[in-house]
Order: C-alpha cells, then sequence, then structure tokens
C-alpha cells in the first residue's frame, strides 16, 4: 500500500523555496531539467525519493524558469520510460512547445502566483433549476465577430466584451459551457495533414490555461497575464449572472497511442496512469489511443486537484465531463456508479454547489450509461436529442416517402416531462441536461438541411462523424432558394427550440443555434479552424434574427414560470410545490387514452402543466403540439379553475412580433380553433380567481 505522502504536487513553495513533487511509483531515477527558450538546458537537478513521490527544493524553480522531467525506470511489458525523453509536470500551471507544430518539444513554465480581485462575483450559485446552458468554443464564438475589436476576437479577452455579454443576457443565458480551455495539442496525424485539433480534446496540462486563447498582448507579457485575462473574463461573466462551466477531459492524454508521443504519463508512469491488458497494451475506451486509470487513487487525486484549482483559482462554477463512463471504470476496466471518483466529486465540499455534468458514455464495453451516473451528477442526456429529432425532424421524412408517420408522442411527452423513464425519482429531472445539438454533430440548421453528413474536409474519407443523424433535408440537399423549403426548415428549428425550452430539466443550447448557423453539413469539424465550417458568421439575415427572438422570448417564458422548472418528478395527481403535474388531453380536449399515446396517427396533443409556488398560488401553462402538415381542428381543454387560455408563443409565427399576446385576447375552455402543422402554442392559463 502506497504511504506516500502526495499532497502539494507540481511546484509549491515550502520553506521559503520553490519545491517540485512528482509522482512515480517505477521509475529509477527523476531529474528536474532547466532549459532555455532556445531549448539549451541550463541545469539538470536530481529529484530525492520519498515513497513514491520524488522532490527537490531550489531556487532556481522561479517564476518565469522553463523546465521539463527526465525519467529513468524498468523497459518492456507496461513501462514506457525513456531517459532520452523529456515528460511535463502534469501539475505544471503553463506549458509551451518550443518547437513547431510537426516537430514539438513541450516544456512547463513556472507562474508567479498573483492575488485577483474577484470583488463579489467570485462564485454565483444559481440553482440548477433555473440554468440555461449555452455551449460554446471560445475562439469560434468571437472569431468573425465585427462587434468586437480584431485583436480580441477568438480570445478569452474576446468573450468578456460587453456586446458578446450583452448577446448572451438579451437570450437569457445564465451558464456558458466552453469547450476545453485547459491547454492541448494537435495529434499526430492532424499535424502531418496540417490540421489543428479545433475542439481541444487532447490535453497536455490539466492546470494551465491554453496560451493560444489569450490576446497577442497578454501572450507577450507571460504566463501570470494568461491567467490574469481569463479570471477578468470569468469575472465579467458572473458580474453579467452568467456562470462559467468548463468541458474537462480527463479520460486520456495528449500522449495518444502505442506509437504517441512522449508528452505526459507514458514517460512519467505508464503502467499506473494508463489501462493495459493483461498483455501489457493499452486498453482504449476513448477512441484517442489511451485512457486513464482512474482505478489508481493518484489517477483519482490529478482529477481532484485540477477541478479543484480551476474552482478556486479561477472561479469556475461547474464542469462538464468529457467521456464521464471512462472515469467511473473499476480495476477490470468496467463502468460502476459506485466509482470513488464520482462520488469523490460530488461530495467534495469545494465542489458543492457547482454543476456537475456528464457525457454518460464512452467507446468501450459497456460504454452508454445515460442515466446510471449517482446522485448529484446531472447527464447529456442523448435519448432525449433522439427522441425529439425523431418526432420532429426524420419522422417528417418518412411520412413523406411512405405517407405515413413513424414516431408516436408518447416519447416524446415523456422527455418533455423529464425523462422519468431513464432518470430515477431520487435524481429527478435536474439530472437530464437536454439537448437537441451539441459541439459534435450537426448545428440545427444542418439538421434540417441535410440528409447526410459531408465530411470529405476532415481528411478521414467520410469515415468521421455519425451516420445515425436523423436528419431531413426537407426537399433538397443543403442550400436552397425554394421558399416552401426554407420555411418548412425555420419552422422545424422553431419547433425544436420551443420543446427544449418548455421540457422538464437543463436545457443547453449550441452557440450559433440561436441565430441558425451551418456547418455545411460537416457533423464532426473536429480539425476545422476555420470561417467555412467552425466559426460563427455573425452577418444575419432577416430570419436569423427572427430566430433570436423566438429563441429569446422561449427562455423569457421559462424564466417567468417555474412549472417549466420542476426539481422532482411527480407521480401523482395533486399539484405539489417544485414538481410538475403534467395533465395530457388529445387534440379534440379530451385525456388520452392509452392507444394514443403509441399509434403514430395521433401525434397531435395538448397538456396542462401545474406546479405550486411558494405562495400558495399555482403556475400553470397550456402547450399544444400539432405533429403533421396537415392544418387540423383543435378544442382547448377545459379543467376546474381554469377560466381561459392567453397566448404567449406560437413557432407557426415566423416573426415574434406577430404572435398576438394582447392580454385581452383570450381564449376558452372548449374553444375550437385550426392550427396549422406541424406546429406548437404556449398559453398562459388564467385562473378563476384572476
Amino acid at each position: 500500500m502506497d504511504t506516500s505522502d502526495t499532497s502539494a504536487l507540481g511546484i509549491t513553495t515550502f520553506k521559503g523555496l520553490p519545491r517540485l513533487r512528482v509522482w512515480s511509483e517505477h521509475a529509477t531515477a527523476v531529474s528536474v531539467v532547466v532549459l532555455s527558450q532556445s531549448r539549451m538546458v541550463l541545469q539538470e537537478l536530481p529529484l530525492t525519493r520519498k515513497g513514491n513521490v520524488w522532490e527537490v527544493s531550489n531556487s532556481v524553480l522561479a517564476p518565469g524558469t522553463r523546465y521539463a522531467l527526465r525519467l529513468d525506470g524498468p523497459e518492456g511489458h507496461v513501462h514506457r520510460f525513456d531517459p532520452t525523453q523529456l515528460v511535463l509536470d502534469p501539475y505544471a500551471k503553463h506549458v509551451e512547445n518550443l518547437g513547431d507544430e510537426q516537430d514539438q518539444y513541450w516544456v512547463a513554465q513556472v507562474v508567479a502566483t498573483e492575488e485577483f480581485d474577484w470583488g463579489e462575483y467570485h462564485h454565483l450559485g444559481t440553482p440548477m433549476r433555473d440554468t440555461v446552458i449555452y455551449e460554446a468554443h471560445l475562439k469560434g464564438l468571437t472569431k468573425l465577430a465585427h462587434f468586437v475589436p480584431e485583436e480580441q476576437r477568438g480570445t478569452y479577452a474576446g468573450l468578456a466584451h460587453p456586446n458578446v455579454v450583452a448577446h448572451l443576457t438579451n437570450l437569457g443565458i445564465t451558464a456558458i459551457e466552453l469547450l476545453p480551455i485547459q491547454a492541448f495539442t494537435s495529434e499526430k496525424h492532424l499535424r502531418r495533414d496540417e490540421l489543428t485539433n479545433y475542439w481541444g480534446y487532447n490535453t497536455l496540462g490539466f492546470f494551465a490555461p491554453h496560451a493560444a486563447y489569450a490576446t497577442e498582448a497578454a501572450r507577450a507579457e507571460g504566463p501570470a497575464a494568461i491567467a490574469r485575462e481569463f479570471k477578468q473574463t470569468v469575472r465579467t461573466l458572473h458580474e453579467a449572472g452568467i456562470e462559467v462551466l468548463l468541458d474537462v477531459v480527463y479520460n486520456h492524454t495528449a500522449d495518444e497511442g502505442h506509437h504517441g508521443d512522449h508528452i505526459l504519463f507514458r514517460g512519467l508512469d505508464s503502467a499506473v496512469y494508463y489501462r493495459h491488458d493483461p498483455a501489457g497494451n493499452l486498453v482504449d475506451v476513448t477512441g484517442c489511443g489511451n485512457s486513464l486509470d482512474t482505478s489508481h487513487p493518484i489517477a483519482q487525486q490529478l482529477v481532484l486537484d485540477s477541478l479543484r484549482y480551476w474552482t478556486t483559482e479561477f472561479g469556475i462554477d461547474g464542469y462538464r465531463f468529457d467521456l464521464a463512463v471512462t472515469l467511473g471504470r473499476d480495476h477490470g476496466h468496467a463502468f460502476t456508479s459506485d466509482h470513488p471518483l464520482l462520488h469523490a466529486i460530488v461530495n467534495d465540499p469545494v465542489f458543492a454547489d457547482k454543476k456537475i455534468i456528464a457525457e454518460p458514455w464512452d467507446v468501450g464495453v459497456g460504454g452508454w450509461q445515460t442515466g446510471h451516473f449517482p446522485r448529484g451528477w446531472s447527464e447529456w442526456n442523448d435519448e432525449y436529442r433522439d427522441r425529439l429529432r425523431r418526432f420532429w425532424v426524420e419522422s417528417f421524412s418518412h411520412a413523406r416517402q411512405t405517407g405515413q408517420h413513424r414516431e408516436a408522442i408518447g416519447k416524446l411527452a415523456t422527455a418533455i416531462a423529464g425523462s422519468s423513464n431513464r432518470f430515477s425519482d431520487d435524481r429527478g429531472p435536474l439530472a437530464t441536461v437536454n439537448f437537441v445539438t451539441a459541439h459534435d454533430g450537426f448545428t440545427l440548421r444542418d439538421l434540417v438541411s441535410y440528409n447526410v453528413k459531408h465530411n470529405l474536409m476532415n481528411h478521414e474519407l467520410g469515415r468521421d462523424g455519425t451516420d445515425n443523424n436523423h436528419s431531413y433535408n426537407f426537399g433538397i440537399e443543403g442550400p436552397t432558394d425554394n421558399d416552401k423549403i426554407q420555411e418548412d426548415r425555420r419552422l422545424t428549428v422553431r419547433n425544436l427550440i420551443g420543446t427544449l425550452l418548455i421540457s422538464a430539466g437543463i436545457p443547453m443550447l449550441t452557440a450559433g443555434d440561436e441565430l441558425a448557423r451551418t456547418q455545411h453539413g460537416n457533423n464532426n469539424p473536429y480539425n476545422q479552424d476555420n470561417d467555412e465550417f467552425s466559426w460563427i458568421n455573425w452577418d444575419l439575415d432577416e430570419s436569423q434574427e427572427e430566430t433570436i427572438l423566438h429563441t429569446r422570448r422561449l427562455i423569457e417564458i421559462r424564466r417567468d414560470h417555474p412549472v417549466l422548472r420542476p426539481g422532482r418528478y411527480n407521480h401523482s395527481t395533486e399539484t405539489l410545490e417544485d414538481a410538475t403535474r403534467f395533465t395530457w388531453f388529445d387534440a379534440f380536449g379530451r385525456h388520452m387514452a392509452d392507444w394514443q399515446w403509441t399509434t403514430p396517427a395521433s401525434r397531435s396533443v395538448q397538456f396542462v402543466a401545474s406546479s405550486l409556488l411558494e405562495d400558495g398560488r399555482t403556475d400553470q401553462l397550456l402547450v399544444i403540439i400539432h405533429g403533421v402538415t396537415d392544418p387540423a381542428p383543435f378544442r382547448l381543454p377545459e379543467l376546474d379553475g381554469i377560466k381561459g387560455y392567453r397566448l404567449l408563443w406560437d413557432s407557426a409565427a415566423y416573426r415574434v412580433s406577430e404572435i398576438d399576446t394582447d392580454a385581452m385576447s383570450v381564449a376558452i375552455p372548449q374553444q375550437r380553433m385550426r392550427l396549422v402543422g406541424p406546429s406548437m402554442r404556449i398559453y398562459a392559463v388564467i385562473d378563476q380567481d384572476d
């Protein structure tokens, strides 16, 4: 049993001197190599072994010093020690490449400790039920933003620009979830093809902000200025009421597979940090060549130490864990919801009020685990995504080809009500992060514009990216001037956004979907750092402006009505606090019969959502979903205590301004109306006492 003191790894100050501490069980010798910017070795200091921790204290390890590690140890089987190769300190606060893109030479740099004035905004603590997430790529969000100064576009400072913040606050966003900003690099095969890992899922600095995202001025000033720029961005967003969540990649590292570079754990102690099979081969459940072995306590500590650092040092409000199933695999590589790391993350007092979100799958055996994470975790809900896509998009393709729809209303209704089929009652609807699109996959516009992916520019012969998109082009592949097809696509986008924002759970929008951006059919542009596929184009036409206004209106409705944000499931027939009751009706205002849930012949439904407020009042909304193309008659439902319904939103309206929300224009129970399709409406319920 390892009894080594593993506290304060990396470089810290101890008894007035900088001290470097590194963990390696199997190394036989460890030294720190001090280098110049030209890669000249200035000094090499041996580290002393204390258990499995190696350490040295020396004044040369002062801020600004560039350094790397040299380790020797056993060869063969699971060991990859190579004293001719330098590796990074995994606790480095800044990393830089002293080589070029093809011949990389990674070193760490000691960063000066600075005090930062957070004011009153170090952490916000927005309740999970009130959260609306906006997933964004830090560079891509502002690289083409003409309303941001050129020197700030695509940078940390650009994200904090008042015009960007105003866009987010005007939409009603409460949290921005950034694709990886921990220091990363591009894989060998991408560099050979002169491409880059644009998304950033290839980490080599778990404690270091990605330097390339800082402004040129901050990079010139040095690592402390880079960190300061990001902190100021977080503070600015906090001042605007927007939390900052990070997409973090602890499932694998930039070492890649068997023939990868010695960058991190390959040369530090591959036998411990990575998963291996009995023959000594790397076990790859991530699809990236290696998998961090979180069954070992030292790997668990690395993850927790890194999370604590970003939370306390940078004020981060939560995390989305890439391929989180990998983190929950035991010594035998099987996933278990009782994994100590999964529980440590949600039980650590540092993360007590933080958002903890899993991508609940990886590519290994038993890799799909949606709904199986422990209490305290929320999860990306891919089942929710697919149900919305099948109902509003794919089923219309099937109907045009066969004359009949494929999808009934039942699965969509379950998704809207919080996916209680997938998540246990003790976790409730706040366990589901609902989304229609994410960074990996079609954009919302492309989902309704392409039948198949168009990924040839990724240099993988079209083999990358999923083929299971549930998409439909509505008649023509890609761009078209056909007015009818364009309106069909826009209407479907409005139906998808509308359904997302009235569903129980935590909604997540992908940056640019609110303005209908396109990736030209590429559903996996992870290596496309350019304006054609990845950077958001902010030159908008009228229809894009209207999509923004529809999204803003829907988020406003969600914010104004707690009934759309329940914290618990309600399986009873009573109206309860923080637990929405859904009362379902068919198009004629009759209670749904069992057969209607499962037949595609019945795709029109109404429901009244009811929830008790703290002051004793009842919050209620009526939602109508008309899931076919032909216009159809509806009769509004009649329930005790309801006097009428006032229209709040109608997806059939091209412009938000066309929607008649006049308080004097009230529909009454049992009133007949004709709805065009496919569409949906949201009504405020007027009580008898109002």
